[in-house]
């Protein structure tokens, strides 16, 4: 299955969340996409809520399924929670944590610039967005991306870093610090309905 390319707005509509993390999809027409959006009365089943869960977070992270499967698995093997441990191994992808360190305003925009090869980490170009990175690793830009428009446009308009990194608004790199905690990670996310999902 390839990647969704479609119109995202429609689907954080879908959803009744926003997945660029601006909200401002949900603004003007906070209700389901067509034309019975607004009557939508529907109550879901309990596979339907744990559907409609999984696909918030795959949505959120632009993911396939068989990748979101991939780490979900993994997550389950480590100790702890399998559903923080899935949640955190998400936050460490490298296209998130550009986004989270304001180099882009949204993940998409951020698994752009990882793609086309603008980030380093430790110093060597990474284009993979799904790389896994490791607390004390330095994320940064290219020479030559430092001065793209839209870099630093995102960063002027982003005013908030979260604890388990720290970011250089001057040469433009950050530092993942330390592993985030569940409670630093997106609230609206009920990740035990993801394991329970994926453990019928």
């Amino acid at each position: 299955m390839s990647r969704y390319t479609g119109p995202s707005w429609k689907v954080s509509r879908r959803l009744g969340i926003s997945l660029s993390g601006t909200g401002k999809e949900l603004e003007k027409r906070p209700y389901a996409p067509g034309q019975h959006g607004p009557n939508q009365r529907k109550k879901l089943s309990e596979y339907g809520l744990q559907l409609q869960e999984k696909q918030k977070l795959r949505h959120m992270f632009g993911m396939t399924e068989r990748q979101f499967k991939n780490v979900f698995n993994k997550a389950s093997k480590l100790k702890g929670v399998a559903g923080e441990n899935f949640m955190i191994l998400l936050e460490t992808r490298l296209d998130n944590l550009v986004y989270r360190l304001g180099l882009a305003r949204t993940r998409r925009g951020a698994r752009q610039l990882v793609n086309h090869g603008h980030v380093l980490v430790d110093g060597k170009r990474v284009d993979i967005p799904s790389y896994s990175v490791k607390p004390g690793q330095v994320i940064s830009l290219r020479e030559k991306s430092l001065n793209l428009a839209v870099v630093t446009e995102a960063i002027e308009v982003n005013n908030f870093v979260p604890d388990y990194l720290s970011f250089d608004a001057d040469k433009k790199e950050g530092t993942f610090v330390r592993l985030p905690e569940r409670s630093e990670l997106s609230a609206e996310i009920q990740e035990q309905l993801i394991v329970e999902f994926y453990s019928r």
